[in-house]
């Protein structure tokens, strides 16, 4: 069940109207990284949780928490539209040429589409997207995508209190920032809880048999790059972070084997084969005629 309370978590007030400011607000709530993503990210994996405790209710409150942070930013583009002309104005792209040829001005659809009001997109307007959501049952795998994802959120947040100097937009996005600053630690910290406690292990999946691995290849960096430092770094040498190995360095790719012959599917998917045309057409329409009812 959910329950709405009319209020914020925090202050959501900006100083002044600022139309093109909130298109770029716009990448937080509605692009890959922003909040809708990670509310409906943590909703599902709640919801497809295999076990309850302290993991489910994890994922059940800061979901819940999510989806409180939609509507704060949600609420603050709805304020920088409020009073803001609603056409191009001298100075609507901070006299910054890299912003001019970005942006071009406000995003027309917050007045055509919604009213002066925020939308699910980011901040080039593209839809957000359900495909941005990593669900997938395995909580090691998942727990390690959230802090990704808070990281990468983080990220835009910082750059965004960068282009702005209205206090009240400044003052959400340094609460963000901290919170984004918890989930990170949060997930990173449950990642490693479920490893301490046996529930999940390196590698994800732990509960796929790791004999049936091609175990020769299992630890090695096969350097691609004609790049010379890799060898220097962690992954290179030394025991490997699920404990069960050691890292070893391959200077280049050891030779491959020769590719198959391109492959001959049935005429009737028309592709260009090499054969005579007439010759195809005449294989597929026999096939067609065996296979009538």
């Amino acid at each position: 069940m959910f329950f709405h309370r009319q209020e914020l978590q925090h202050k959501a007030t900006p100083d002044r109207p600022d139309a093109v400011y909130a298109r770029k607000l716009q990448e937080v709530l509605g692009g890959q990284y922003g909040e809708i993503t990670v509310a409906m990210q943590y909703g599902f994996q709640s919801w497809n949780a295999h076990i309850p405790g302290k993991y489910r209710d994890l994922l059940y409150g800061i979901g819940a928490e999510e989806f409180g942070h939609v509507e704060m930013l949600a609420t603050m583009i709805a304020q920088l539209l409020e009073k803001a002309p609603v056409g191009l104005v001298e100075g609507a792209v901070q006299n910054d040429p890299t912003v001019a040829a970005i942006i071009g001005g406000t995003d027309p659809q917050h007045a055509i589409v919604a009213g002066a009001g925020a939308r699910p997109v980011d901040s080039n307007g593209n839809p957000w997207n359900a495909g941005y959501v990593t669900a997938s049952g395995n909580l090691l795998a998942d727990f390690t995508a959230n802090a990704n994802a808070e990281m990468q959120g983080r990220v835009q947040v910082a750059r965004l209190y960068h282009m702005t100097d209205d206090r009240g937009v400044k003052d959400l996005l340094s609460f963000l920032l901290a919170r984004d600053t918890m989930h990170q630690n949060q997930w990173l910290a449950a990642a490693q809880e479920l490893r301490d406690e046996g529930v999940e292990e390196l590698p994800v999946p732990s509960t796929f048999p790791i004999s049936k691995e091609d175990r020769d290849v299992s630890y090695q960096y096969i350097n691609f790059s004609d790049g010379e430092h890799a060898s220097e770094g962690r992954w290179a040498s030394g025991p490997t972070p699920d404990g069960k190995g050691e890292f070893t360095y391959v200077a280049e790719p050891p030779a491959g084997v020769p590719m198959p012959p391109p492959t001959q599917p049935d005429e009737r998917f028309h592709g260009t084969t090499g054969k005579p045309s007439t010759l195809e057409k005449a294989k597929g329409a026999v096939k067609d005629a065996l296979h009538k009812d």
